[in-house]
């Protein structure tokens, strides 16, 4: 028996993109209820071969048989609807920031904390996308090595602003003005991804300095970001230099990198073999290379980090999720 399953965003790219992954993973659904805006109600999506009209989301949309709803429609709706969902003892997971940060909700990597879920009480948040493919490589190497710091500089692809900022590439390559980034994004990297908050750090950049805490589950690791938005469509590239407190050997870490759950290394220099955005696309692990020692610290690494960020750093993460979900109803 499947289950019954709302999705709130429906006609977005990670809404979409959970219809997608959903079928190529199998999810059990029995029946499937689509929502987004008035704009957006009446579309026509299929999923299994089946047509499904999207609804308008309405306070009344949870008043029907739902078990897990899935929600990609932004914090403003999050923070209305969530509430609503889980009040009529449905399981949200969010991918919005709405919730990431509240200590009542968990902020869920199933590679990483799966066990986390347990305590949820009603919503589950989704992680951000920069965030979610640091995590899953290096969970494992903390785990072994305890992580001091992390210096992350990210290539944050235009898909990461939905296809509003895959408009504005185009839009900008054909030399018309921006509408979304604040710059050109054609043949320019935009160091500025979210607003500026009074400390000089991006909110997008807050964000992997928050979560990668909560979801790591240690508070002492110190987080260095800059998030940059690259003139790339789709897959999140980042550089990452880890220091670690305790000592390593350098086949030892990338035997454990090869064995943790949803990590792919590729790593060949030698013959050009190496993560790249157009690789990880359309794929759900996250894909590292380019690692070697930092030579500056006692004990410290580089790597370089890729990932689709509408499937793993969105949408499948969030199936993943709810795969957990239903294992544990």
């Amino acid at each position: 028996m499947g289950v019954n399953v709302a999705i709130v965003g429906a006609t977005g790219m990670v809404g979409r993109t959970f219809l997608k992954v959903m079928e190529e993973r199998n999810f059990p659904v029995n029946k499937l209820y689509l929502f987004a805006s008035s704009k957006s109600a009446g579309e026509k999506l299929y999923f299994k071969n089946k047509e499904y009209i999207v609804e308008e989301l309405t306070e009344e949309s949870f008043n029907r048989d739902i078990q897990i709803a899935l929600f990609s429609a932004g914090a403003t709706v999050s923070k209305q609807f969530a509430p609503i969902a889980a009040s009529r003892g449905i399981v949200v997971i969010d991918n919005s920031s709405a919730w990431r940060m509240d200590e009542n909700v968990p902020l869920i990597v199933p590679e990483v904390n799966p066990e986390d879920i347990s305590w949820h009480k009603g919503i589950i948040a989704n992680p951000n996308c920069s965030t979610i493919q640091v995590v899953v490589p290096l969970k494992p190497l903390h785990d072994k090595y305890r992580i001091k710091r992390i210096v992350v500089s990210t290539y944050q692809a235009v898909s990461g602003a939905g296809k509003k900022g895959i408009d504005d590439l185009e839009r900008t390559q054909k030399g018309e003005p921006p509408q979304v980034f604040p710059h050109p994004i054609a043949n320019n990297c935009i160091p500025h991804i979210d607003s500026f908050t009074p400390s000089g750090y991006t909110k997008e950049e807050l964000k992997m300095i928050n979560e990668t805490k909560k979801i790591m589950k240690d508070d002492s690791i110190k987080v260095s970001p800059t998030t940059v938005r690259v003139p790339v469509v789709n897959s999140h590239s980042e550089s990452v230099n880890v220091e670690f407190a305790r000592p390593y050997e350098m086949k030892e870490l990338i035997e454990i990198l090869k064995n943790a759950p949803g990590v792919v290394v590729m790593d060949d220099p030698e013959h050009n073999l190496y993560p790249l955005a157009t690789f990880a696309t359309g794929k759900d692990e996250v894909f590292v290379g380019r690692i070697r020692r930092d030579e500056t610290v006692y004990s410290g690494v580089n790597m370089w980090i890729v990932a689709d960020n509408i499937r793993k750093g969105a949408a499948t993460n969030a199936v993943q999720i709810a795969e957990l979900v239903i294992k544990n109803m």
